[in-house]
């Protein structure tokens, strides 16, 4: 979605902060000149506040993208252009941008940090083959961390890199990050490619001053200084390290004494040593040097870099990086390593090609621009997408015109001729498609699709009223229009009364300003709720339930569809494409969504979109029914009718089973909260957890190397793994050692609770701590609720 102000780049730049950016035309290659090998496709992600946003900001810039980086303190960045995004301060949907660096280009997907936006972060994944992850040095790695590392795992992403930002602040841990890596699991290799230089002066590292000052590249054995003031045009110095120890400690980079003089060699060797223990030819090589101090400096760049990119490549390793992105330190060697060590389209598996290989696209995003109509994001895994051609959508067994072929540079969009293999694009002009369909050459003979993207699951809903009935149909089209643009966002009609389903609170929040400001619609929003889930009942399955009959066109009906229902086993995981239950074909495999067939005749897509409609409004609560478990063993209807029959005789026949089951036990959302406070606000804080509902799961020291109670699992161990001393990071390991009392006192609450009780937990915060309280939460999933507590939410929604 791009705001109503549509600009179009100009071929020699713009207004405002923008550049000349010839280089841009310079995309739209023709196939001979185009080479995917120096394409990458990467997404930024991170924890919320995390500085995605602020990196990118930072690499357009390094880039000459921008005279100047923007700001997400002003709302002047470039992808966060939306003007909810630029009140707020916080990145909403993901944008895309192509990045031209040292021969490579870069389509750098900026992605949303918060949880309620989780949906970007996973159509985004869907199309990536590499992602740079940011961990903020001064926490380690958090609750999202780990949830957008899981949503990378889940699409196959095969490169990622970390980025350490923030080494600036007080408090920060070069070491502590590398140890959260290890104790959340994220990779059992954490290879740290750059050590940072605090500073240059040795008497901070004694005063324990906080701050960074340059960076040590152990591969390409450089140093990177970057002025403590600025120095006009002069951004950084980029210097060659000595190959020998002495020379190196007489090279007058470092002043004598420094710390790091002595463990710049060691870094060295414990990179070379451990790269490799997964790599033959780098270990004959070192196994061929001298038995001096110097041997490991004299390794060429030329030997190590292949090596790095080919453990990446094969994940036995995990790069790491470090720098701050405000200050633009470490960003030219992020951008360099994006490139060297990133997979490229070619490294991934794909198909032969050639200037006649089959077309084959995915719809990763879709988004309404007034004035444009809908503009589909895909990604192109073969052939050549034209202007002006058509494409045949798989996924709805559609044909689609094309229009137009965009490059978008966040808000801005510049017109090309054609997408070809391994680009990131936009089409103007498709109808029909949606997020997750498979678009193909309208020739071609294949009928499969590429994995869908599945959107998370709701927990809250909200009423939408309009303000008269002249406003009735307008709400409807802007509530259809804004959840095609937004899967995570579902929408029903229930006992007359429009619904919206999100992933919380502040996602709720943005659907009704994007509702009010992109499509200005007039309606009132009713109290938010959570929103609950019913699961099956105690009964028993009857086989008489098995039977409808009605009539059509005056004849009488007779439809069978033969299922068999029971609740999920605890240690069952439901299909988060049926909103957590498990349905099944005859032949024991998934029933797709009804959406998903090429052919909505189809009966088996018939008999899904029955059961979707009835899987969505219990016949005892209204509720959405989860954890259910349904096999189709076969149907049978006459066959001068239409298959279409099936569709309301399987919702009805499942409706009628649910009835004889019973009612069901009441789920509600729980979320896993991490609540950080003063020693002196922990008893207060504990008191008023326990009595809103929230199960207190541990109490700890406040550390970025510490893994959460839920990570269950032992940590990673740390053999092979170089973690620099704790004197390399001076605020945090000072303060570790004890210093001040108020890092010293901090406190960290792990508790598992309802998200109906948590929904004012920041005010109830505030007042608690004195303002000194921070929390994060992350959705833990539905749960059973006591019996209590399951009439009090059928009161709530006035069914009891």
């Amino acid at each position: 979605m791009v705001p109503s102000i549509w600009r179009v780049v100009r071929p020699y730049g713009t207004s405002g902060r923008h550049l000349c950016r010839a280089f841009s035309r310079g995309y739209a290659t023709t196939p001979a000149t185009h080479d995917p090998s120096k394409i990458r496709n990467m997404a930024a992600v991170a924890h919320i506040d995390s500085g995605k946003t602020t990196l990118t900001e930072s690499i357009l810039y390094e880039s000459s993208y921008l005279t100047e980086a923007g700001s997400v303190d002003t709302g002047s960045t470039t992808t966060d252009f939306l003007p909810a995004e630029r009140e707020r301060g916080i990145t909403i949907q993901s944008a895309s941008i192509p990045v031209k660096w040292q021969g490579w280009t870069f389509n750098l997907i900026d992605t949303p940090g918060h949880a309620d936006f989780g949906m970007e972060v996973e159509s985004a994944s869907r199309v990536v083959d590499g992602a740079v992850v940011l961990i903020d040095s001064v926490e380690g790695v958090e609750a999202q961390t780990k949830g957008v590392w899981r949503q990378l795992d889940r699409y196959g992403v095969p490169t990622k890199i970390v980025f350490l930002n923030k080494l600036d602040r007080p408090g920060a841990s070069f070491p502590n990050s590398i140890k959260s890596l290890l104790s959340h699991r994220l990779h059992p290799k954490p290879t740290a490619l750059t050590l940072p230089v605090a500073s240059f002066d040795p008497h901070n590292y004694k005063v324990a001053e906080p701050g960074i000052e340059g960076l040590i590249d152990l591969v390409k054995w450089e140093l990177w200084r970057w002025p403590t003031e600025p120095a006009g045009e002069q951004k950084y110095t980029r210097t060659a390290l000595p190959r020998n120890v002495n020379e190196l400690a007489k090279s007058g980079l470092f002043p004598e004494g420094h710390p790091l003089l002595s463990e710049l060699p060691v870094a060295r060797q414990s990179l070379l040593e451990n790269l490799s223990m997964s790599s033959e030819p780098l270990m004959d090589t070192l196994l061929g040097l001298p038995s001096d101090p110097s041997a490991y400096l004299s390794v060429e760049t030329s030997v190590v870099l292949p090596e790095v990119r080919a453990l990446t490549l094969r994940n036995e390793i995990l790069p790491v990086l470090c720098g701050s992105a405000i200050k633009g330190i470490g960003t030219h060697i992020v951008l360099d390593y994006v490139g060297e060590l990133l997979a490229s389209p070619l490294d991934v598996p794909h198909d032969t090609q050639s200037p006649k290989s089959p077309l084959r696209l995915l719809a990763w995003k879709v988004g309404w621009h007034k004035r444009q109509g809908w503009m589909t994001f895909v990604r192109v895994y073969s052939g050549t997408l034209k202007r002006q051609s058509s494409v045949f959508n798989v996924t709805r067994n559609q044909k689609e015109k094309v229009s137009k072929l965009l490059l978008l540079y966040a808000s801005e969009a510049e017109e090309v001729e054609e997408l070809p293999f391994g680009s990131v694009g936009v089409i103007l002009g498709l109808k029909y498609t949606r997020t997750g369909d498979t678009l193909v050459s309208p020739v071609s003979q294949t009928t499969d699709s590429s994995a869908s993207i599945t959107p998370p699951q709701a927990v809250m809903s909200a009423s939408i009223i309009p303000e008269s009935r002249a406003d009735l149909e307008p709400v409807q089209e802007a509530l259809h229009a804004l959840s095609r643009t937004d899967p995570s966002v579902r929408v029903e009609s229930q006992e007359g009364q429009l619904l919206i389903h999100g992933l919380g609170q502040l996602h709720l929040e943005i659907v009704e300003s994007r509702l009010r400001d992109e499509w200005n619609v007039r309606f009132e929003v009713g109290r938010r709720r959570v929103s609950f889930r019913e699961g099956l009942g105690p009964g028993a399955q009857t086989e008489q339930a098995d039977s409808w009959n009605t009539e059509l066109h005056g004849k009488p009906v007779n439809v069978i569809v033969w299922m068999k229902i029971r609740a999920l086993e605890p240690t069952e995981k439901g299909d988060p494409l049926w909103d957590d239950n498990i349905v099944l074909k005859q032949d024991g495999k998934p029933l797709p969504p009804s959406e998903s067939f090429a052919k909505s005749d189809d009966p088996m897509a018939c008999i899904a979109r029955g059961i979707s409609d009835a899987l969505s409004n219990s016949p005892h609560t209204s509720l959405p029914l989860s954890h259910l478990h349904i096999q189709i063993t076969g149907h049978r209807y006459p066959v001068e009718f239409p298959s279409t029959v099936l569709a309301g005789a399987s919702a009805y026949i499942l409706r009628n089973h649910i009835r004889d089951f019973g009612p069901g036990p009441v789920m509600e959302p729980f979320i896993r909260v991490k609540v950080t406070v003063n020693e002196d606000s922990l008893g207060k804080v504990v008191k008023d957890l326990t009595e809103n509902g929230a199960e207190i799961q541990d109490l700890g020291a406040d550390t970025a190397a510490a893994a959460s109670p839920e990570d269950e699992i032992e940590p990673y161990p740390a053999d092979h793994v170089y973690v620099p001393p704790e004197w390399v990071s001076p605020s945090s390991s000072a303060s570790s050692e004890g210093g001040p009392a108020a890092r010293r006192l901090r406190r960290s609450i792990y508790a598992l609770g309802p998200l109906s009780r948590m929904l004012d937990y920041s005010n109830r915060l505030r007042a608690l701590s004195g303002g000194h309280g921070l929390f994060e939460m992350t959705n833990a999933g539905f749960r059973e609720v006591s019996e209590a507590r399951k009439l009090e939410i059928l009161k709530e929604i006035g069914r009891a």
